[in-house]
């Protein structure tokens, strides 16, 4: 496994990291014993890198990724995010980047995991209340008091970066990013790279539509999120399973799997500077994924998909409105 230089500040990851959202919430059911199955069969292929968020679970997210972690704490980087609040119950409760929540939050989140300093510390969604000055201007304290290395911002805009960055170098963004999801290449991504801050694709898999192993909703578990994501919804499911066939059939002439192609594609899209957080809670899937590290492609193959999915191609929203 390659590692790269995830923006100025110094940190490096995995090419490939792991999202682990999935193996406490929203995509099902999950076993334990599984999940830590995957974190092994991911250390093993090389990953350093392991996304979770205090929203995950809730708050059971990141207990599972410090039980997971802890023997190899000193071998991996660890990230995780605060303002999304939710109550003991899972209700969704508002952004909060107030300072205040910040020191509040990064003490609950270290106590979670189980360590003394938080790799990279998102601010998961801008509160619009709140200057971003302020939210980050706390957050970077938190370096200062050494509870965390890197800071780090989530579906933020380019003028938003700007400002955050003014106050407190920022060395990653996360945000979606996949052959379903390519806006950030219009200014967020130029935005990143003249500022030298890393970019953390997540969901660069579409949620699973692009592994071409949903084919009707159906194929979802009932409590699964994505029954009420816009994008796998009557008439938007079935435009967008266009396009996952075209992904299939190019994929079968290079003889690789679909979540493999598009996978690679968002690689191939910044060999340097983009380290992709695929989340899954099977490891077979996980050992696939890694397969998509030995896929390349030619200037053809790049043009043909870029007219199957081209920027703005899925049918539907990204999120349904919050319930």
């Amino acid at each position: 496994m390659d590692k790269i230089k995830l923006g100025s500040q110094g940190l490096e990851v995995s090419r490939l990291g792991l999202g682990c959202m999935g193996m406490s919430e929203f995509y099902g059911a999950s076993d334990d014993a599984e999940n830590m199955r995957v974190f092994q069969a991911a250390l093993d292929g090389g990953v350093n890198f392991f996304d979770t968020a205090d929203m995950y679970g809730p708050f059971i997210n990141e207990e599972l990724v410090g039980r997971a972690l802890r023997p190899v704490r000193d071998q991996v980087v660890i990230a995780t995010k605060f303002a999304n609040m939710r109550g003991e119950g899972g209700e969704f409760l508002g952004l909060n980047g107030r300072p205040e929540y910040v020191h509040q939050s990064v003490d609950a989140s270290l106590k979670r995991l189980g360590i003394d300093t938080i790799d990279l510390y998102y601010q998961h969604r801008v509160d619009p209340n709140v200057p971003i000055e302020e939210t980050v201007g706390a957050m970077a304290e938190l370096v200062q008091a050494g509870k965390v290395r890197y800071l780090g911002l989530s579906e933020a805009t380019p003028e938003q970066i700007r400002r955050a960055h003014a106050v407190h170098p920022i060395t990653a963004l996360q945000t979606e990013y996949s052959l379903w999801s390519r806006e950030p290449e219009d200014e967020i991504i130029p935005t990143l790279r003249e500022l030298g801050i890393g970019f953390v694709p997540y969901s660069p898999l579409g949620r699973g539509f692009l592994t071409g192993q949903i084919k009707k909703p159906e194929d979802l578990p009932e409590d699964d999120f994505r029954r009420h994501n816009p994008r796998f919804i009557g008439e938007n499911f079935q435009k967008n399973l266009q396009v996952v066939t075209a992904i299939e059939e190019l994929a079968a002439q290079k003889g690789v799997s679909a979540a493999q192609l598009a996978l690679a594609w968002v690689l191939a899209q910044g060999p340097q500077d983009f380290a992709p957080i695929p989340g899954t809670k099977r490891v077979k899937y996980l050992q696939e994924n890694l397969g998509a590290l030995n896929v390349s492609f030619t200037p053809e193959e790049l043009a043909r998909i870029d007219q199957i999915a081209p920027v703005g191609v899925a049918a539907g929203e990204r999120y349904a409105p919050r319930r």
